[in-house]
């Protein structure tokens, strides 16, 4: 009963991984259309529009389309938190032998697609704040078209690009937090700190109650925010801190409680709110001089070129020095198209991209918005091609994975 249980639950992942990630190309395709149209207008005055939240002295006063950057956004990272924890506690990521492959990829993939961006412009000292925009991956996006391949893909690749994408997010997390780290408040940062030791001290005592770590967790969010550390980190802290299950009553976990109140509101609300407002470029007048220019063609080389070869090159090199193994039912060519796949960029790309160049005062936004949806729309175009001629025509008999 506990495998089919556990195969259930990772069946009901992937689908709404794949919903998620139709309707995240919907409201990035809709965010074009509106950034192209006379609507353009009313899609700005959106984004625009004043939001003040003030208790007392204490005032957080932003624009909508920094709310979902910086609030919506903390709820996916708490939810990116809760997969890890649980993976690395209980599931796929306990087995150290599980972990190796994908973890490696992840490296590769980010520093491979980093070099790739840093070629190009290297001579540009604003341009290089944007080293880190190919070296994420949108899970949601990258499993999407996975699961369009069906019962077609083994379960072990599934398995291995949704744990380098985990890994992926984690390096991104570290990212922003060293890289893209705005002026820092000490008082801020200590406020931070006392909720930490008491997140500790809750999980000492084991209270399990979700509504207070919810709590809590806004508190620390608005600390964060005013630490100049990027407010969605505390997301990340939050999940790690969250009890994975109770001592005294071992059946009840608030860690996959809660993921699986936060996943279907993530993957099919917040991340389409986030590409629809994030997503809207303007392709008027566009020339091949402006694709060329080297933030754009560093993204579209990083995500198309520096994501496959840092992948899949450091992969088959691992498996080849006899480090770890090829993913059980998967073949070379299968897994050089999920290395392909992982190219997809976009919903991690974008928002690393807007805290790129938050600080340069220069405007950059046409310039990566461009590079991130062509070098995605390559990548999943490529290893949605390769993986259809890599792996066996699907068995009609059988309804799982």
């Amino acid at each position: 009963m506990t495998a089919v249980k556990k195969t259930s639950g990772f069946r009901t992942f992937v689908q709404s991984e794949f919903a998620g990630g139709v309707l995240l190309m919907l409201a990035a395709a809709l965010a074009i259309i509106f950034a192209n149209s006379p609507l353009q207008v009313y899609y700005q005055e959106w984004l625009d529009i004043p939001i003040k939240l003030q208790i007392g002295s204490l005032e957080i006063a932003k624009p909508l389309l920094l709310w979902v950057n910086d609030g919506l956004m903390a709820i996916f990272f708490f939810l990116v938190g809760l997969e890890l924890k649980r993976d690395l506690v209980e599931g796929e990521l306990s087995n150290t032998s599980n972990i190796i492959l994908p973890a490696v990829g992840a490296l590769g993939g980010m520093i491979v697609p980093a070099l790739f961006y840093w070629y190009f412009n290297a001579d540009d000292e604003v341009a290089l704040q944007g080293w880190a925009i190919p070296a994420a991956t949108d899970i949601a996006f990258a499993l999407g078209v996975l699961m369009l391949l069906g019962n077609r893909v083994p379960r072990s690749l599934k398995v291995f690009l949704v744990s380098l994408a985990i890994f992926d997010d984690v390096g991104a997390i570290l990212i922003i937090a060293f890289f893209y780290t705005a002026h820092i408040s000490a008082f801020a940062l200590y406020f931070l700190a006392a909720c930490v030791l008491l997140l500790v001290y809750l999980n000492q005592k084991d209270v399990i109650d979700k509504r207070i770590y919810i709590f809590i967790g806004l508190v620390m969010w608005v600390a964060m925010l005013k630490s100049g550390v990027h407010a969605t980190l505390a997301g990340v802290i939050l999940a790690l801190l969250i009890p994975m299950r109770s001592r005294k009553q071992p059946d009840v976990s608030p860690v996959k409680s809660l993921e699986c109140d936060l996943h279907g509101m993530v993957s099919l609300i917040i991340l389409p709110v986030f590409a629809f407002a994030n997503s809207g470029l303007n392709l008027a007048g566009v020339t091949w001089d402006q694709i060329t220019h080297g933030v754009p063609i560093g993204i579209i080389t990083g995500l198309f070129l520096g994501k496959q070869l840092g992948i899949f090159g450091i992969c088959w090199l691992s498996i080849r020095c006899g480090i770890t193994t090829m993913p059980q039912g998967a073949g070379w060519l299968s897994l050089y198209g999920a290395s392909v796949l992982c190219g997809i960029g976009f919903t991690m790309s974008l928002f690393i991209g807007s805290l790129a160049f938050e600080e340069t005062g220069v405007n950059l936004l046409f310039d990566e918005r461009l590079g991130i949806i062509i070098g995605s729309l390559a990548s999943g175009l490529l290893g949605y091609t390769i993986l259809t001629i890599s792996l066996p025509e699907p068995d009609l008999k059988k309804s799982g994975f």
